[in-house]
């Protein structure tokens, strides 16, 4: 049997993590609803241009998406399954954005983390940009749900080699509790509260600050904040 080689389009597709209160957000655009069934919500992304390799593609996706010109980026999968365009709402949708003839789509996913209450530049084509809890997202298109879960299990081994990342979702000073929760949220599990907070009391790169939460209604619990030249000298002595 004579096998063609198949005609590939490229796109990146960026999964963006936020944290707020006790739950992880995931940025998602409200696409046109051309033929779409109702599928409008997907993950940021887009074609790569010609000029482009795939890092330069995701970055200008971010800041278009924010405004922000320098994000960390992290690349943790290709996604190459046929059957990406098997559905005939997605093609439609695709060659009408970009005005091509779409066979095959191969994605290469980022991961990357932005704190929910920064205030986003918004000039990308998308009017709507909207932060959705991970356990709440909608049934989306092409395979962005499967992208989503692949990310959830990229983000704890990103974690557990580089933990400075935690702390771009979390506000600068940041009570032991939020940490808990943010850690929880990511693991998907529960942490006994005064086990965690005395592990969390013997990194170096946490420090307690002279300043306790105002104005709650429960005991007014102590800030603290992550120190990276204490944690760059730990890395560096490893």
């Amino acid at each position: 049997m004579d096998l063609a080689f198949m005609k590939t389009h490229v796109s990146v597709d960026c999964v963006i993590f936020g944290f707020d209160k006790d739950q992880l957000y995931v940025l998602l655009v409200r696409r046109n609803t051309l033929g779409d069934s109702g599928k409008s919500l997907k993950l940021p992304g887009s074609l790569i241009y010609q000029p482009e390799d795939a890092n330069e593609a995701a970055s200008r996706v971010l800041n278009e998406l924010t405004g922000i010109r320098k994000m960390k980026l992290k690349q943790f999968k290709t996604f190459t399954s046929p059957m990406r365009t098997a559905d005939n709402d997605d093609v439609n949708w695709l060659e009408y954005e970009y005005h091509n003839k779409i066979d095959r789509l191969i994605t290469i996913a980022y991961l990357s983390l932005c704190k929910i209450t920064r205030k986003l530049n918004v000039v990308s084509k998308y009017a709507t940009v909207e932060w959705r809890p991970v356990n709440q997202l909608p049934k989306m298109p092409f395979d962005h749900n499967q992208i989503v879960e692949e990310s959830l299990r990229e983000i704890r081994n990103w974690v557990e080699y580089e933990p400075d990342t935690l702390f771009e979702l979390l506000p600068a000073k940041f009570t032991i509790t939020e940490f808990r929760l943010l850690y929880e949220a990511i693991y998907n599990r529960n942490y006994d509260a005064r086990n965690f907070h005395k592990k969390m009391a013997q990194i170096k790169f946490i420090l307690p600050l002279d300043e306790y939460q105002q104005n709650v209604k429960h005991r007014a619990a102590r800030y603290y904040k992550f120190d990276r030249v204490t944690y760059n000298k730990q890395r560096i002595g490893m």
